[in-house]
């Protein structure tokens, strides 16, 4: 249900494609609210009305344009699919609270039947067979979603089934049949009227404005969550201009590839979507190109009904993955290397504020792209520039990468507004740039913070949390406070007496997201951004989470040695940088990738356990754990701050303090 929240809300309302995490924030609150109501009357019937209720809110916002101030991160919110009279509301907040409200109150009914599932199991068995069901069932959802999202099945495939398993929880309560049915089914109804995808790939809800398989030699624009994305036109130099706006985008397509001092014979296009770029480099001779893009949907599109049919060519070979994988793991070496329109609309997964782009546009992004060319060789890097820091932070990483001034052009082409080129290949292009490179480096480039693969905040105008995401935490924090003191009278006798807080499991929550963000933005640079890095990341720590907990029941480690192998490898993957686990050996690097994840996840998951089966009351010990889970999700805001890096350093310390606990109660 949360990975469904997740991929359809945005599709709904494109803001919240820039906040999954927003919706996993609020799943740990519902669910930890629903833990702390555990003794009490149960609300199971509250689920399928509180989700109707979600949809059909999300369902009218969806034909509100809403806007966004671009001086805290650039957001591209282009409401292509709505009508020009739709109404118009200026910021963005008031989606982004809705959803975080009204997601957590729909995972309340399903937070409170866990819990009482784990008090059955530590009255007749053990809390920690209980909590190894739970995580059983999280892995068979994981494997579940992927399997449908890699089907390019549509919404109500995806909550049809969550409805058809839920149906379990209500077989045993025949009255309850009569709200759950009928709720679901209107759930159904409100999802199937709110469609207006024609395609779902991994990434995104996809439309066309028109007919691909009619639009003939005009092209076609394809949108995402709503908003434009690209359009597939026909860039032949032969072929009539219909436009002066198809006159201006023809123009700065062809422009870097006819400066070229010898036309390129092997070329890499990262980014290639339809294959515009393609096309392009096939009018002009190309010999060998390999198209590399993410999106294994719009390759497709672009395979069948792009009007040049680029992708027919022997000369070229289309490779699905990520960009920053290719050049990664990339053994052979190119004459040109094309920086297509590469800017995403969504973010790297549900626990970062990374979007999928931001780990192209880094230092090491740039070195790994130098690294991968002939010594003649070139690059070409087209990009919209909407604010003046997002050119800084692009010129920062290309200048420190390659060591010199890109040659270039500004001007409206269409679909991008700066073609930067460089390498030896425009050599005879840089002219004056000598002189002024001197400047850059000297007193420009200090100024300017480079991104880099700890810092990858390429859209975000400096480090720091700025006044937008401090006033989405500030709310997101007050919210959670003030659900778990109205539903729980022994929360509020805890925090009442501070002794009586369960801080242990509140900083388990806490350190644990932590982790799982910094191993999840890790292993997309060493596997590469794709959403099945992803779902084969959050498999495995949950699969590490199953075999600590069983481990622990079977055959405990103890506390002290458990301690030592959490810190010692949480020390190991700060000190450790993930480029360090790259090789062209697969098999190597899978060892390597599931030691460096692994074994931090095993030793935090058995601390975990030994701590959780002595616990008297199970419900509130797992809903303190969650709400601090909530905190890591907020905490993980920081990074802006001061880094991905860092949260390593924060979740130690909070097992740190976890130690520090256990002493003072048992010295």
């Amino acid at each position: 249900m949360e990975l469904a929240l997740i991929r359809w809300l945005p599709g709904q309302v494109r803001v919240l494609a820039y906040f999954p995490n927003l919706i996993l924030i609020s799943a740990f609150l519902g669910l930890g609210i629903g833990c702390l109501r555990a003794k009490k009357r149960s609300l199971l019937w509250l689920w399928p009305l509180s989700l109707a209720t979600l949809f059909g809110c999300f369902f009218a916002l969806s034909h509100v344009v809403f806007t966004h101030d671009p001086e805290s991160e650039q957001l591209w919110l282009l409401y292509f699919d709505l009508p020009r009279d739709a109404p118009v509301v200026e910021g963005v907040h008031l989606p982004i609270i809705l959803a975080f409200i009204l997601s957590a109150i729909s995972f309340i009914p399903l937070g409170q039947f866990i819990a009482k599932r784990l008090n059955t199991f530590s009255k007749y068995s053990s809390s920690l067979w209980g909590y190894s069901w739970d995580i059983l069932g999280s892995l068979l959802g994981v494997v579940g979603f992927a399997m449908v999202c890699f089907l390019q099945q549509f919404p109500v495939t995806w909550f049809a089934i969550v409805f058809v398993v839920g149906l379990v929880l209500f077989l045993p309560k025949k009255r309850l049949l009569l709200v759950y049915v009928p709720g679901a089914l209107l759930c159904l109804g409100i999802v199937v009227l709110a469609e207006k995808a024609a395609y779902y790939s991994p990434y995104y809800s996809i439309n066309t404005d028109r007919d691909p398989a009619t639009s003939g030699e005009a092209g076609f624009f394809v949108m995402t969550n709503g908003s434009y994305h690209q359009k597939a036109i026909s860039l032949r130099r032969a072929k009539e201009t219909t436009s002066e706006w198809h006159r201006k985008l023809k123009h700065g397509y062809h422009l870097p590839f006819d400066q070229l001092k010898k036309p390129a014979r092997r070329v890499l296009v990262l980014g290639a979507g339809t294959g515009n770029d393609v096309a392009v480099l096939l009018d002009h001779g190309a010999e060998s190109i390999d198209a590399v893009e993410i999106d294994p949907l719009i390759l497709e599109i672009g395979r069948k009904y792009h009007p040049d049919r680029p992708y027919d060519s022997p000369r070229v070979r289309t490779i699905n993955t990520d960009a920053r994988q290719h050049l990664n793991s990339c053994d052979e070496k190119y004459d040109l290397i094309v920086f297509g329109t590469l800017d995403s609309t969504t973010k790297l997964s549900a626990l970062s504020n990374v979007r999928l782009d931001n780990f192209v546009y880094t230092l090491e992004g740039m070195q790994a792209a130098c690294d991968c060319l002939t010594p003649d060789g070139g690059m070409v890097l087209y990009f919209a520039v909407a604010k003046n820091y997002i050119e800084d932070h692009l010129l920062g990483a290309i200048v420190s990468a390659f060591g010199q001034f890109p040659a270039g052009y500004s001007g409206e082409f269409g679909m991008f507004t700066r073609i930067y080129m460089l390498g030896p290949a425009f050599s005879h292009m840089r002219g004056d740039l000598v002189q002024y490179e001197e400047k850059f480096f000297n007193e420009i480039l200090p100024t300017i913070e480079v991104p880099t693969d700890d810092w990858p905040y390429l859209y975000l105008r400096s480090r720091g949390v700025n006044n937008f995401y401090l006033s989405l935490m500030a709310i997101f924090a007050g919210l959670a406070v003030i659900g778990v003191f109205l539903v729980s009278r022994e929360m509020r006798a805890s925090v009442a007496k501070f002794s009586k807080i369960d801080f242990e499991m509140f900083l388990f929550g806490t350190a644990f997201l932590l982790i799982e963000t910094k191993f999840i933005t890790a292993m997309n640079l060493v596997w590469g951004a794709t959403w099945l890095t992803s779902a084969v990341v959050f498999g495995s720590v949950l699969s590490m989470i199953l075999l600590a907990t069983i481990v622990m029941k079977l055959k405990p480690l103890r506390w002290w040695l458990a301690v030592a192998g959490l810190l010692l490898t949480l020390l190991a993957t700060y000190f450790v940088p993930p480029h360090f686990l790259l090789c062209h050996n697969s098999l190597v690097k899978l060892v390597l990738s599931v030691f460096f994840v692994g074994m931090p996840v095993f030793f935090a998951s058995a601390c975990f356990a030994l701590r959780f089966r002595d616990r008297a009351h199970v419900d509130l010990a797992f809903g303190w754990n969650l709400l601090g889970a909530v905190a890591g999700g907020l905490m993980e805001f920081f990074s802006m701050a001061v880094g991905l890096k860092a949260l390593s350093l924060v979740a130690i310390a909070a097992y740190l303090g976890v130690v520090w606990l256990v002493f003072r109660r048992n010295p």
